[in-house]
């Protein structure tokens, strides 16, 4: 199952909503559970709040400049590694927050933090690190930055 019309919704609504700083940032995008979001227990798949998580990436991606910088520089993101605790179930037809911040980085790795909630109530949560991988490899976080900062004219967006 894609989430094809999910992922164009992302990718527009993107670019008209603020832009967020490159480095530690949040991101929270509002949606709703569909009915193919949901496994035989009339529950969103386990596998489903991974391919959400991909969604929350996207829209950070476009609102600090980077998915620009990736294209340019033919930079691909990798997640390395992902965990999930599932805290209640999601129904269909919820609306739900999913947030993703961007904790902190080493020379290798971004390191995320995952939410999704229900009116302030705790669905499931997760961490996940990732790295920007280009032609000679993975591209350290602080020359991420660095490139994104410089397309962005030196200036932080906010």
């Amino acid at each position: 199952m894609n989430l094809f019309l999910r992922l164009f919704y992302v990718l527009l609504s993107s670019f008209f909503r603020p832009r967020l700083v490159v480095g530690k940032t949040v991101s929270e995008i509002s949606m709703l559970t569909m009915p193919n979001d949901l496994d035989i227990n009339l529950h969103v798949n386990n596998g489903r709040y991974l391919t959400l998580c991909d969604l929350s990436r996207v829209d950070v991606f476009i609102r600090t400049g980077l998915a620009r910088v990736m294209i340019k520089q033919g930079w691909m993101p990798i997640i390395a590694e992902h965990t999930m605790t599932y805290r209640k179930s999601l129904g269909m037809f919820k609306k739900f927050k999913a947030t993703l911040e961007i904790t902190h980085w080493d020379e290798k790795y971004f390191f995320m933090t995952h939410r999704f909630s229900v009116n302030g109530t705790i669905i499931a949560d997760g961490t996940s690190k990732g790295v920007v991988k280009g032609k000679q490899g993975v591209v350290p976080p602080d020359a991420v930055i660095a490139a994104v900062l410089a397309a962005n004219g030196g200036a932080v967006l906010r």
